[in-house]
């Protein structure tokens, strides 16, 4: 696999996210790129009991971005880009929308993964997909924050690319 043309961009808050696509940058050669909001999460924030904490009012506007902080360095040498995230009460968390809507997907080939410690990957790409139809979308995977860097290198090569 052509590591300089693969990147791993990833959104994680609780650091379960993270710990994925640390495995699959080491299963695969390929880059990282943490996607990171310009104001952090605090734990109040994740509170999904809490219909006034920020994820639940940014899951609930169909209208939030929030703000990214930094860009990917050389968007334009990656021809393949695995997006990983967690599973925000089934969805995807807004933030990812704001990154899919930063870039130029033309050309290129994406691969959504998620961790959750219950939801499955359902439809949450089908979002950022509808934000980026001219790429190439790829069927994608949840995984446990524990999945080895085996099972993800056995994943990805059934992905044949």
């Amino acid at each position: 696999m052509a590591a300089n043309n693969i990147l791993i961009a990833y959104f994680s808050n609780t650091g379960h996210t993270q710990a994925v696509a640390e495995k699959l940058a080491a299963a695969t050669e390929a880059d990282l790129f943490r996607i990171e909001p310009a104001v952090p999460y605090t734990e109040a924030d994740l509170d999904y009991n809490d219909d006034s904490a920020r994820c639940m009012r940014e899951l609930n506007d169909p209208a939030s971005r929030p703000e990214i902080t930094g860009t990917v360095p050389d968007w334009g040498r990656y021809d393949t880009v695995f997006l990983g995230y967690p599973i925000w009460w089934s969805r995807t968390p807004p933030i990812m929308q704001t990154f899919v809507e930063s870039y130029d997907w033309a050309g290129k080939t994406v691969v959504p993964f998620c961790t959750s410690g219950s939801s499955s990957l359902g439809s949450s790409a089908s979002v950022l997909a509808d934000a980026a139809p001219e790429a190439t979308w790829l069927s994608g995977q949840r995984f446990a924050a524990a999945a080895s860097e085996s099972e993800l290198a056995s994943w990805v090569e059934g992905l044949g690319i």
